[in-house]
C-alpha cells in the first residue's frame, strides 16, 4: 500500500471493474486497496452518437472496495479543470470478464 501513500490528499481518477469513472480526493486507503474519496464525482461520458451531454454526478464522500478497483492515477488538476466535461464524448469502456 506504500505506493498509494503518495496519493493521499491528491485528486485521483479511478476506473472500476464495472467501467465507472470516479474522480475525487483520495482521503484514505488500506492494504486491500479499499479507497475513500472525498468530493467524489462520477463521470458519465456519452458516445458520439448520443445527443445528450456528458455529465458529472456529485457523490460526496465515497467508499470503493478494493476488489472493484481496476486502475487509479493522479489527475493533472489544471488540465482537468480546463476541460468542459459536458462536451466530452468517447467510447464505452468494457467491464472485466472473468474466465
Amino acid at each position: 500500500m506504500a505506493s498509494l501513500g503518495g496519493y493521499i490528499n491528491k485528486k485521483v481518477l479511478i476506473v472500476t471493474a464495472d467501467s465507472r469513472i470516479l474522480v475525487g480526493t483520495l482521503a484514505a486507503c488500506d492494504q486491500s486497496t479499499n479507497l475513500v474519496l472525498s468530493h467524489a464525482k462520477e463521470r458519465h461520458i456519452r458516445t458520439p452518437d448520443e445527443t445528450e451531454p456528458s455529465v458529472e454526478v456529485d457523490l460526496g464522500l465515497y467508499l470503493i472496495r478494493g476488489d472493484n478497483v481496476c486502475s487509479i492515477g493522479l489527475v493533472d488538476e489544471a488540465l482537468d479543470d480546463s476541460i468542459n466535461w459536458t462536451e466530452v464524448k468517447g467510447s464505452v469502456i468494457g467491464g472485466i470478464k472473468h474466465v
